[in-house]
């Protein structure tokens, strides 16, 4: 939806977006190894590429470390891909259920009704968003977010700990 002076207007579209980059001009930022050679300015004009707009819009970003090289590495415990597509297969049943739909298609209507907070939390989540400068997109975003936190552990209400948990999410700068 764009929404421009007296007009506005709806092009429809579905779709997730799942985009990488490397942490800095030479891609090794933040290895033990000690590689990077990019300073400080190069970092961050190598990721002001990326508007802040379109930064706002991508609900989750995560830091991947690199993998080791190892041709038979080693497989640690932990969810196997077929727990977790049960696991999401039954968040999303649950939303479906509550809302008949997933969390991320709420509007600002199914967003109040669905993603409550306490009145601690809220303040807190305000506090939070002004003093990382989030906008209110941003804030928007971080309430589905921890709503399908909340949805994944199976349980009715959006915690602190799905808040800052989502929180976590987020660009450090935008």
């Amino acid at each position: 939806m764009i929404s421009r002076a007296k007009d506005r207007v709806r092009f429809p579209a579905r779709f997730q977006l799942v985009a990488a980059m490397n942490p800095c001009p030479c891609g090794y930022l933040g290895e033990p190894s000690g590689r990077c050679s990019c300073t400080p300015d190069m970092v961050q004009r190598y990721r002001n590429k990326l508007s802040g707009p379109l930064l706002d819009r991508i609900d989750l970003h995560l830091t991947v470390a690199r993998e080791a090289t190892a041709l038979n590495p080693v497989v640690k415990p932990g969810d196997d891909t077929a727990a977790a597509a049960v696991l999401v297969a039954d968040a999303r049943e649950r939303q479906h259920r509550r809302q008949g739909c997933a969390n991320a298609f709420l509007d600002l209507p199914g967003l109040r009704k669905h993603c409550q907070l306490s009145t601690v939390d809220e303040r807190w989540l305000e506090t939070a968003c002004e003093r990382l400068t989030l906008s209110l997109r941003s804030a928007h975003r971080l309430l589905k977010v921890a709503r399908t936190l909340a949805d994944l552990e199976r349980v009715d209400g959006i915690s602190r700990e799905h808040l800052a948990e989502a929180l976590q999410y987020r660009p450090a700068t935008q």
